[in-house]
């Protein structure tokens, strides 16, 4: 049994601005590097033996942040746009309260909570899972079923992906999914690649 551990980055500067970020590549606010770091003080104890995250430096700074804390630096990190957050195409950069007067609050709604229905010129979830998962079935789930504890630092969207692959969530389910910043989610896998135990962090 080994543990696969999940962290959505620490709150970004856009996160604090109430922007659309998906792929711009934004830093984590003095909130964000907080949460970060209490991050990995929760971690403590946990010896890692791989770490993943994606292109964007608000995850690779919040993997940084808890690796220091842990004192675990010294480890294999390996970083791949597969991990990336959700592209949100024409809404990057927008403030949602001004997209949502712009377009409508239910149109918006659905571009940010379906899971098929992209924003112009972006990603659904549907669409992230399709890069996410394939990754993580081949590139890390094998690492935790031959026992070694990895952490994923990455995004809310490609997270969900993960989590509804995990947790055998419904479309419907993974909707609902709330993925709060900075905070671990821990799951035991066995050799088998079967979930026997997750911590309680997302809803």
């Amino acid at each position: 049994m080994a543990k696969l551990v999940l962290i959505r980055h620490g709150q970004s500067q856009w996160n604090l601005e109430n922007r659309f970020t998906g792929w711009m590549d934004v830093p984590l606010s003095k909130k964000g590097e907080e949460e970060a770091r209490r991050a990995g003080q929760a971690l403590k104890g946990i010896p890692f033996q791989r770490a993943f995250t994606s292109k964007l430096k608000r995850a690779q700074e919040t993997l940084r942040i808890i690796l220091e804390e842990i004192g675990q630096t010294g480890i294999p990190i390996v970083d791949d746009q597969a991990l990336n957050e959700r592209h949100y195409g024409d809404l990057q950069g927008l403030n949602k309260a001004e997209t949502a007067e712009k377009f409508g609050a239910e149109q918006v709604h659905i571009w940010r909570r379906s899971y098929d229905v992209a924003p112009p010129n972006g990603e659904s979830l549907k669409d992230t899972a399709a890069r996410t998962l394939p990754y993580f079935q081949s590139q890390i789930l094998p690492l935790v079923k031959a026992g070694h504890n990895v952490l994923i630092a990455a995004h809310g969207n490609s997270l969900r992906s993960i989590v509804m692959d995990l947790d055998q969530l419904t479309r419907d389910q993974v909707l609902k999914l709330e993925i709060p910043t900075g905070a671990p989610i821990i799951y035991d896998i066995d050799a088998a690649g079967r979930m026997l135990e997750r911590s309680k962090n997302i809803n």
